[in-house]
């Protein structure tokens, strides 16, 4: 199967910054679109950035000029810079990836995410 696998996640004080990395592995052919999500607690997860297999990105509203994602085709891995962090971008951040596996020699299209890993922004 496929499986994402995030790491970077921590705490860090208001100001600060983290980069979060999210690793993609499997029976992968190709990886389209790659993007991380938050969830807060007691709200719905929420897209935080997406990037496509050509470079192209999208950000919500309330990280941009602070975010940054970009991908390494190569190493099947996407990255989220977080500068300037604020307190309420505390949330668990996933990772998610439109994949193309080969799963009994035939192609499938899955959609995949990852288990999470936790940012806590507090002095």
């Amino acid at each position: 199967q496929v499986q994402l696998v995030e790491s970077g996640g921590g705490l860090v004080q208001p100001g600060g910054s983290l980069r979060l990395s999210c690793a993609a592995s499997g029976s992968i052919f190709s990886i389209n679109t790659m993007g991380w999500y938050r969830q807060a607690p007691g709200n719905q997860r929420k897209l935080v950035a997406l990037i496509t297999s050509g470079g192209s990105t999208n950000y919500a509203d309330s990280v941009k000029g602070r975010f940054t994602i970009s991908r390494d085709n190569a190493k099947n891995t996407v990255y989220l810079q977080m500068n300037s962090l604020k307190p309420e971008d505390t949330a668990v951040y996933y990772c998610n990836a439109g994949v193309i596996a080969t799963m009994e020699g035939r192609y499938r299209s899955l959609e995949v995410w990852g288990q999470g890993t936790l940012v806590t922004v507090s002095s």
